[in-house]
């Protein structure tokens, strides 16, 4: 999670949501990304996808079993279907997203017993350091722009 919460900080030092991601097979980092959808103006371009794309990359394959995500924020819905798609065995998120997380929050794709994959989930790992990223991105933005959400 450590690698993860640097993605996280990079992302803010740009602009974007303090969201990092990295996805791990057995001990070695296949790839690690920060939120982009600020810099590349691309609502796509959150950190669990880029670090899946990149991952996939790596090893050659669209199938990341045996592989584990770790992420700062749980997953929105986009990218929760993306680790189910993926076959990725593992998620490891640092704090819930109670407005917009489908990995146990709002919903729960990572899991629905419908899918043809279900992913094994662990959260709050490094919990308070994530949040903690989170609000004080906000907090700055609500001090320097009245006006931004």
């Amino acid at each position: 999670m450590r690698a993860a919460l640097d993605e996280a900080r990079s992302a803010a030092a740009s602009g974007d949501v303090p969201v990092g991601a990295i996805v791990v097979q057995g001990e070695v980092i296949l790839s690690r990304a920060a939120n982009r959808t600020v810099r590349d103006q691309d609502p796509t371009a959150h950190a669990e996808l880029l670090a899946i794309r990149a991952a996939s990359a790596a090893l050659g394959s669209w199938r990341l079993e045996g592989c584990t995500l770790y992420v700062t924020l749980e997953p929105c819905a986009m990218c929760a279907g993306a680790l189910v798609l993926a076959r990725v065995d593992r998620l490891v998120f640092g704090t819930a997203d109670p407005k917009a997380g489908f990995a146990g929050s709002v919903g729960d794709v990572v899991r629905h017993p419908s899918l043809n994959h279900r992913v094994d989930v662990t959260s709050g790992v490094r919990e308070a350091a994530c949040a903690e990223l989170l609000r004080a991105f906000f907090r700055e933005r609500r001090t320097t722009d009245p006006d931004q959400e």
